[in-house]
């Protein structure tokens, strides 16, 4: 591979391997900071992917959408649409026990991937949306790569920004007081509900930015991206191993398992023919294997867990 072919494939992985970290960071607020189990993660992704290549696509004769509206409203509207959705699941599930929400965010999730899959008047089913627009390329040309490489780690650091002043406020004490103890929490005089509610609501939004980096990024979006071993195992990894209630730690996870992802790619390709078609389970199998090495090596993840509630940190 020539010099500008090693470049091309680095940025193309810190990019995808970005968007993967604002996702990590939705998720962080939910569970590492307030114990929320979301794993309908997928969901959100798709709802602001969708959201956001319907509203910005030039009028197709088969499809919802044409709008062609500008990139910053899909943007906006990705996030919006996000969190509608995690009001909708979450006014009902946050008031019963923690395992209803795991239940009804992943079976939302599979909603609607579904409904994206099977309704091809909507996204072209499993065809998919192509020719979504990239709105930079007409303006930064042979160097868009670049610049939307620079868009979405500045969006990560504006993320960061935001998410790093919510925890360490009045209202990020009080979730992760929620994490630790919730009845504890309740009865100090904290309204548990609301305040989950919140923390559901804002990560989700976080995830619904992430899709629309996502679909604007790749030009294309199926419903294949979003299913549930890409589309929210993957991100629990990611968390797990960088440390789950620290925004540094959420980052580096996603560095870390992205790049051993990427690095499993090229080592099933030396497979036999015989076992190309398992390449997909032996790559699931080495991420695995990552998992359990960290989680014997440190426990806490590679950055640790953060516990600003109480004034202090453990490793």
């Amino acid at each position: 591979m020539s010099f500008e072919g090693i470049v091309a494939y680095l940025v193309f992985f810190a990019t995808l391997a970005g968007i993967y970290a604002i996702l990590t960071l939705g998720l962080n607020i939910q569970w590492g900071f307030t114990g929320l189990f979301n794993i309908g993660i997928a969901g959100f992704f798709a709802l602001g992917a969708y959201t956001s290549a319907i509203l910005t696509s030039v009028p197709h004769p088969s499809l919802l959408g044409g709008f062609g509206l500008p990139l910053t409203i899909g943007f906006f509207a990705a996030g919006l649409v996000s969190g509608i959705a995690a009001l909708i699941i979450g006014i009902p599930t946050l008031r019963l026990r923690e395992d209803y929400l795991a239940i009804a965010s992943i079976g939302i999730a599979e909603t609607i991937r579904f409904i994206f899959l099977n309704e091809r008047w909507l996204a072209n089913g499993t065809r998919g949306i192509a020719g979504i627009p990239q709105p930079l390329r007409d303006t930064f040309g042979p160097y868009y790569d670049y610049a939307y490489l620079a868009l979405v780690f500045g969006m990560i650091a504006v993320f960061y920004v935001l998410i790093e002043r919510a925890v360490r406020s009045p209202w990020g004490r009080a979730l992760q007081a929620i994490r630790e103890d919730e009845v504890v929490a309740r009865a100090s005089g904290k309204d548990t509900f609301r305040l989950k509610l919140e923390a559901l609501i804002f990560g989700s939004i976080v995830m619904g930015f992430a899709g629309s980096l996502y679909t604007h990024f790749i030009a294309f979006i199926g419903p294949q991206a979003f299913e549930p071993m890409l589309g929210t195992f993957i991100i629990w990894v990611m968390l797990i191993v960088g440390g789950s209630g620290n925004n540094k730690g959420a980052i580096i996870g996603t560095f870390v398992v992205w790049a051993i992802w990427s690095m499993t790619e090229f080592a099933t390709d030396l497979l036999p023919s015989a076992l190309a078609a398992r390449s997909a389970p032996v790559r699931f199998i080495l991420i695995g294997f990552l998992l359990i090495a960290v989680l014997l090596w440190r426990p806490s993840g590679i950055a640790g867990r953060t516990r600003a509630a109480y004034g202090g940190e453990s490793h």
